[in-house]
């Protein structure tokens, strides 16, 4: 399906929702945003696992300002050509796009922004300058420390990073622990940049369990509760 953001801009996004949202309202609304390798199938399947979870979930296609369908494979070409399509758009677009997907998600309860590699960095971002997002959950965010760290979440947020990170180095991580004392930080022992993504040489299942859970049960104390 294709939403519209503020300034005209058509993009494609993914769109999963609870079972049982034709007659229970979901736990929140999930905007999930994609690495350097576009709209794939992993970020597709994410919206499903929230769904699963009870709540709804759409994922922006960001690469749709450069052409339509632009995902790529993980090889170095595939993240280069990934690099050049995050040149080619610009922080104010993201931003737009994420905007335009928590309109979609009016009525699902809460926002939640979470994203994943540059996706987190978006989703960083958004928690400090967009209204209407309650709550961040963020996946080894890759520029946060270099580019955002004057930026802190007016949102609750959760954010996960391995020690064994080459994007992130864990020096950096400590940087923006010291920053935002208010986020809840883990660290994976071991765990690698991409730890989440089974489609990944790193993917850690140990640590992506065990981050998913702390995810859910971070929610589940910070999102306010149904009447």
């Amino acid at each position: 399906m294709h939403i519209t953001a503020a300034d005209g801009h058509r993009f494609e996004i993914a769109r999963a929702d609870p079972p049982n949202a034709a007659t229970s309202r979901p736990k929140g609304g999930v905007i999930v945003l994609h690495a350097i390798y576009g709209l794939t199938d992993h970020i597709r399947g994410v919206c499903d696992k929230w769904a699963q979870a009870g709540y709804s979930a759409v994922a922006p296609a960001h690469f749709d300002r450069v052409g339509p369908g632009r995902v790529y494979g993980y090889a170095a070409d595939g993240a280069e050509a990934g690099r050049q399509c995050y040149a080619a758009t610009n922080e104010t677009n993201i931003t737009a796009e994420i905007a335009a997907c928590r309109d979609a998600l009016a009525g699902s309860g809460t926002i939640i922004v979470s994203g994943f590699c540059t996706g987190g960095s978006s989703a960083w971002l958004a928690s400090a300058t967009l209204d209407g997002i309650g709550a961040q959950v963020n996946f080894y965010g890759s520029h946060v420390a270099s580019r955002h760290l004057a930026l802190h979440p007016r949102c609750p947020t959760i954010i996960h990073y391995g020690d064994n990170d080459h994007v992130v180095p864990i020096a950096d991580v400590e940087r923006i622990r010291a920053a935002n004392p208010g986020v809840e930080l883990h660290v994976y022992p071991g765990a690698g940049h991409a730890f989440f993504n089974p489609e990944q040489a790193h993917y850690d299942d140990a640590a992506a369990t065990l981050a998913w859970q702390r995810s859910l049960a971070f929610l589940d104390r910070v999102l306010p509760r149904a009447t």
